[in-house]
């Protein structure tokens, strides 16, 4: 249903609005935080021309409480592990669950990839200009994960590009990137999903479909 707070059509039209402001800028690689930013990011990527790509970002929770992020593990060549120091301090878990999460959500990472990209290994950041998609931040966990874990990787440069986000999360954000690009900020900022006229969740087979497309060009 369309609403008055509605900015952008779909994920697709949000995307094309985006590779519009970033047409005039230079990148190596478009990558997008599955599942709802591949439809913005294939948008990006077939309009600049660049090679796209996933990348996935897995929690590692807390024993006993997996809300309670104690870490991310990254997908890529290779992946990143990211630790939350002082969750780490307060829980204190063990060397063992700490080794076993880690490798059960390499595992996840994965299966996803391989359902995703077939047999395609991550391409490798280093050196490279890198433009980080999705379909918008609320918290912004998973972009600052991704982000960071691409600057760890040697990622030439981190640029961020959402077509919504609230400021406070940008605010929050900016540190963590060389540059950030976002369309809208809408307030009151209460969920993604209330700025777009059809935000049907985008499922696997779309992502795989638009992955292949864009592989075929």
């Amino acid at each position: 249903m369309h609403t008055q707070q509605s900015l952008f059509d779909n994920r697709r039209a949000a995307g094309r609005k985006l590779a519009y402001v970033l047409s005039d800028a230079r990148y190596d690689l478009v990558l997008a935080l599955p599942r709802g930013g591949v439809p913005v990011a294939y948008e990006v990527a077939r309009a600049l021309k660049l090679p796209l790509d996933v990348v996935i970002v897995r929690k590692i929770g807390a024993p006993g409480q997996p809300e309670v992020g104690l870490g991310a593990v990254v997908d890529g060549d290779p992946p990143q592990v990211l630790w939350t120091p002082d969750l780490l301090q307060f829980f204190q878990p063990s060397e063992n669950y700490l080794e076993a999460e880690v490798q059960r959500q390499l595992s996840e990472i994965t299966r996803r990839r391989q359902a995703y990209m077939g047999n395609q290994a991550p391409i490798n950041v280093s050196e490279r200009h890198v433009l980080l998609v999705d379909d918008g931040i609320a918290t912004g966990g998973t972009a600052k994960a991704a982000a960071r874990a691409l600057r760890q990787a040697g990622a030439a440069s981190v640029t961020l590009a959402v077509p919504l986000a609230p400021q406070s999360t940008l605010d929050e954000l900016i540190t963590e990137v060389d540059d950030l690009i976002c369309l809208a900020t809408p307030e009151p900022y209460i969920a993604v999903g209330l700025h777009y006229q059809d935000f049907t969740q985008t499922s696997d087979d779309e992502v795989i479909s638009l992955l292949q497309k864009i592989h075929s060009f």
